[in-house]
């Protein structure tokens, strides 16, 4: 049966992590928006994410700007009371950091520094490297020096490099609490929230984009995101434009709730760093461990192109935990109590797609973050939120624009 809508400025398409941040945003900058998703918010790769906010595994360039920006605004998104959070961001870069763990905004953003650890002495060169490259704040720790940031770390490393902004999230509370404080902070009904809305194509005036047609009904608008996620290719397609999103599959174990923190910061070995960056469709595995706040260690981390397959994996799951004991012995003694898997939205380039489509004036894309859209979803939502009022973005999207892919062959 078909309902009537209200006719908002912005339809955002999909209720997780960078879709609430882009409606979240949008109604910051006093547009109104409906946000629509065919599942609960964050049913699907938000869900099933570990809420990494990263700049120790970027390359310099265009993806290391964007962390560093969205890392200043998870920041302040954790730090503001009611009247702080609806001020303006500002433009520009990181910033500083917070002390500590706390409720973080809501978020239970954690501001707990990143550890990457170097099992050879050329590994350790790679870090080093990288870093010095980068640009960001870090820290190089000598062999000695590693127990002191994690006093259960395996002996035997060549040394790591620790990075203090590297951060964490609950991912599918800070989804929802985005789309809430959207919908509660900037005026009635400025951001508007319907789930069990499937997007069925779009409405069309002239070669105009102008609305999406669903399952319930058709909803007018003056410009559409698709923030679908993994999805983001198939929802490009039903307007007839080609941007290359695909699932990346992952695997994560989870432990029983541990009484005392083993694991002081995220810690990961530097071979994390070349499988985020690795164009295989085979399995990868790194070893990538993390502590919670409410007591469970999280351990990854795997990365495969296998379509949408959610068969469990008893060999990937092995593998994980193997790589996660050598790096915590003490890991040995505890037991894994479940685990889950989750499909990251890898682009070609391993860049996500934000902005405009030319292609289909009115259609917006803000897609295809593969691992790191958890991390990126603050930045992604303030740009596009500024392109969308008519604002000059902060950083320029030129490297992540929808249509880059149209002079490649598509498959």
């Amino acid at each position: 049966m078909e309902e009537r809508w209200d006719v908002p400025d912005v339809v955002v398409i999909g209720a997780g992590i960078v879709g609430a941040a882009c409606a979240y945003y949008a109604a910051r900058a006093g547009l109104d928006v409906a946000v629509v998703d065919r599942g609960p918010v964050a049913g699907g790769t938000t869900g099933a994410g570990e809420g990494n906010i990263l700049v120790s595994d970027k390359e310099p360039g265009p993806e290391l700007e964007l962390a560093l920006l969205s890392n200043r605004l998870w920041r302040e998104l954790a730090a503001s009371g009611p009247e702080e959070d609806d001020r303006p961001a500002a433009s520009g870069g990181a910033g500083g950091r917070l002390p500590g763990a706390g409720a973080g905004g809501g978020f239970e953003f954690e501001s707990k520094g990143g550890l990457v650890v170097a099992e050879t002495a050329r590994a350790m060169e790679s870090l080093v490297d990288l870093a010095a490259r980068q640009g960001v704040e870090h820290v190089t720790v000598t062999p000695d020096r590693l127990r002191a940031y994690e006093p259960h770390l395996a002996g035997g490393l060549a040394g790591g490099v620790f990075y203090p902004q590297d951060a964490q999230v609950q991912p599918a509370l800070a989804a929802a609490k985005l789309i809430r404080r959207g919908a509660e902070r900037f005026g009635r009904g400025a951001l508007t929230l319907r789930t069990g809305v499937t997007v069925t194509g779009f409405v069309r005036a002239g070669d105009r984009v102008t609305g999406v047609r669903t399952d319930r009904g058709d909803i007018s608008a003056g410009a559409v995101v698709n923030a679908a996620g993994t999805w983001g290719g198939e929802v490009a397609a039903l307007a007839g434009t080609h941007v290359p999103v695909l699932p990346r599959r992952g695997f994560i174990l989870v432990t029983e709730p541990l009484e005392e923190p083993l694991i002081r910061h995220k810690v990961y070995t530097a071979a994390y760093v070349t499988a985020v960056a690795s164009d295989s469709a085979g399995l990868e595995t790194s070893a990538v461990v993390e502590g919670t706040p409410a007591g469970p260690v999280l351990i990854g981390a795997s990365r495969e192109r296998a379509g949408f397959d959610r068969t469990v994996s008893p060999a990937v799951l092995g593998r994980l935990a193997a790589q996660a004991v050598a790096l915590f012995p003490a890991l040995a003694e505890r037991r894994a109590i479940r685990a889950y898997c989750g499909f990251r939205p890898y682009c070609p380039d391993h860049l996500p797609v934000i902005g405009r489509d030319p292609r289909a004036p009115g259609l917006y894309h803000a897609c295809g973050h593969e691992g790191a859209g958890i991390g990126l979803a603050p930045a992604t939502g303030h740009l596009l939120a500024q392109a969308l009022a008519g604002l000059r973005p902060d950083l320029d999207l030129t490297p992540f624009r929808p249509d880059r892919f149209d002079e490649e062959e598509r498959p």
